[in-house]
């Protein structure tokens, strides 16, 4: 997959800008808040219709502006899309592959995968569950359509429930409606625990080779699920694990109407990550926690590669400034293949990557 140019009007801090890349490595340079991030965030929102930094679409257009468009030119599949998102203030956004208007975010799947690798990624195993719950949906939204759906219905419904359980004193007649939801959570929550599932299970194969080859044989990595308890095999099908789900909030039902909160379903998964047998969030070194960090989004990238038959675009967002040269050199050698972007502070030269280009980038404008 290759991202060939790509066009912004009021996007970030861009007015407009118009870029056309390598098929190999491409470094964008500059200073501190000049619109590096802003660039791979754009190439990245094309892959999955939502942005790592940002809630809300809103977010997205320049400061004063009521419109921004993102627009690509990719090759994917052994043919060239054009894939565009129309954002605007006060409207639902439009998402478009060679102008034929989608209907849902999970239409843009494996057209254009990306990988991004940004500073945070690299807390990524300390911080809480709900990070790496971002990192499990991010990858399975690009490779099965069916899983965007269920989660964006997921999601949906959660915020529904949420509102039925803090307004039921008020108004009691909420209660009423809280069975269908119920019902309707469960059949879309197994169907997230099932991908989760499953998309673990090719992480577990993955990633410990790739840990190991890091640490220098030292270290061994080992991946846990963990969802809902009465889920005995999270790798059934969904109609059995619906079954699962429909126990947990049978009895969690009062727990629910006491809290007023939502308890039950798979918003509170959590992949653990292990070295050596011992819990990487709570016994291992800084240097350790980002080596499996590095890890499992290289083994991300590799398992997007034997799903499709090609690389996704891998965006390494000012990463390796944060890393030591013993880890830098793990990252560049493992990311031969495909297309990179690469940002940093300072010029780099290409010796180290290969053939590319370059970009300086400047208050939101290409120098």
């Amino acid at each position: 997959m290759i991202v060939r140019r790509i066009d912004l009007e009021q996007f970030r801090n861009y007015c407009r800008f118009e870029g056309e890349f390598s098929p190999k490595v491409n470094v964008i340079w500059g200073e501190n808040a000049q619109g590096k991030t802003n660039l791979l965030e754009a190439v990245a929102y094309l892959s999955t219709a939502s942005s790592h930094r940002a809630r809300y679409d809103r977010e997205l257009i320049r400061m004063g502006e009521d419109h921004a468009l993102v627009r690509a030119e990719v090759f994917s599949r052994d043919r060239d899309f054009t894939l565009e998102a129309r954002l605007g203030r006060g409207v639902r956004r439009q998402l478009y592959a060679n102008g034929v208007r989608l209907k849902t975010a999970g239409e843009l799947a494996g057209v254009l995968n990306t990988v991004l690798f940004c500073p945070e990624d690299l807390y990524l195993i300390r911080e809480g569950a709900a990070v790496r719950r971002r990192f499990l949906d991010t990858c399975i939204c690009q490779l099965r359509p069916r899983y965007a759906q269920a989660l964006a219905e997921y999601r949906r419904l959660y915020e529904h429930k949420t509102r039925i359980l803090r307004d039921w004193e008020d108004h009691p007649s909420l209660l009423d409606t809280l069975e269908e939801f119920n019902l309707r959570m469960a059949q879309t929550g197994a169907l997230v625990i099932h991908y989760r599932a499953h998309f673990i299970k090719r992480l577990r194969e993955v990633t410990p080779p790739i840990h190991r080859d890091f640490s220098g044989g030292r270290e061994a990595l080992g991946l846990e699920y963990q969802t809902v308890s009465t889920v005995t095999d999270p790798l059934a099908p969904a109609r059995e694990i619906l079954e699962g789900l429909l126990e947990h909030q049978k009895t969690h039902r009062k727990a629910e109407l006491e809290a007023r909160q939502c308890l039950s379903g798979p918003h509170k998964d959590d992949l653990t990550v292990t070295l050596d047998g011992m819990s990487a969030k709570t016994f291992a070194s800084q240097g350790q926690t980002r080596t499996a960090a590095l890890s499992l989004k290289l083994s991300s990238r590799e398992i997007f590669f034997q799903d499709t038959g090609e690389w996704p675009v891998l965006l390494l967002d000012d990463v390796l400034s944060e890393l030591d040269e013993k880890r830098q050199e793990f990252v560049l050698n493992r990311i031969n293949g495909g297309q990179v972007f690469i940002t940093c502070c300072q010029e780099m030269g290409l010796d180290r990557l290969g053939e590319g280009k370059t970009f300086h980038i400047h208050s939101g404008a290409l120098v």
